[in-house]
């Protein structure tokens, strides 16, 4: 008797063991909410504890966005003083391309106006290990060097397979490492951007904002039937 009730408790504690092991397991392959991929890239890392973030605000949802003040300096310091200035407050994403890209941050609203706290369009800053992956903040822009206060969050999912073989292609010299392409293979984002548009921002909270956004019905010309609201841009510490 005595060893049928030994067993019997050998038998569970294995059972139990397994079951752990398979939660464990589990916990351990899933992805955060940002979306990123396992890679090592420092545009796609977590902000650490008192750097500045962007938290922006809108009818749909709050967005959180890590910035990158190290690689474009002056995107980023005209993105915060705006922002601190309440410049975006109340302003639209006035062009919405779902498997693309949400854009805002001109005052007429329809993507011909803003300007730079400089009041002047200014340079583009680029940077080999930075890109438009899903969820980077970049400027838009009408041409090299003609950044004003109008900027995109990267929203696709998918890159086409003709682009990771352009990608490959180009290789490492010229900013597509094999890292950087898995990192577009698994993350998705818009490649063709790269090196021509700034990137100064990552998301890394509220992604499925930024695809309720993209989701909206919009006009032919991708502006939302319904206004997507801009309410307001906070810079805090992480």
């Amino acid at each position: 008797m005595i060893k049928n009730i030994q067993k019997l408790i050998l038998f569970l504690i294995i059972i139990a063991v397994s079951l752990l092991g398979g939660c464990k397991k589990e916990d351990s392959t899933k992805e955060p909410e940002r979306g990123g991929v396992d890679v090592e890239l420092e545009q796609l890392k977590l902000p650490e504890k008192g750097e500045e973030i962007a938290v922006m605000e809108t009818n749909y949802g709050s967005i959180k966005i890590r910035l990158f003040p190290n690689v474009a300096s002056k995107a980023v310091e005209n993105f915060t003083t705006h922002a601190r200035n309440g410049y975006y407050n109340g302003l639209t994403f006035h062009r919405v391309i779902d498997g693309f890209m949400i854009q805002g941050g001109d005052p007429n609203g329809n993507g011909t106006g803003g300007e730079s706290i400089w009041s002047k369009p200014f340079e583009d800053e680029f940077d080999i290990n930075y890109h438009n992956f899903r969820g980077a903040l970049s400027m838009a822009n009408a041409g090299p060097n003609t950044n004003g206060s109008q900027f995109f969050i990267v929203q696709n999912r998918t890159v086409e397979e003709s682009l990771i073989e352009q990608m490959t292609q180009i290789g490492e010299k010229g900013g597509f490492s094999e890292t950087v392409i898995k990192a577009y293979t698994e993350l998705g984002g818009t490649p063709h951007l790269d090196f021509r548009h700034t990137v100064f921002g990552q998301v890394f909270e509220g992604m499925d904002i930024v695809d309720k956004i993209a989701a909206v019905e919009t006009d032919g010309n991708g502006k939302p039937v319904e206004l997507v609201i801009i309410e307001k841009v906070e810079i805090v510490n992480y």
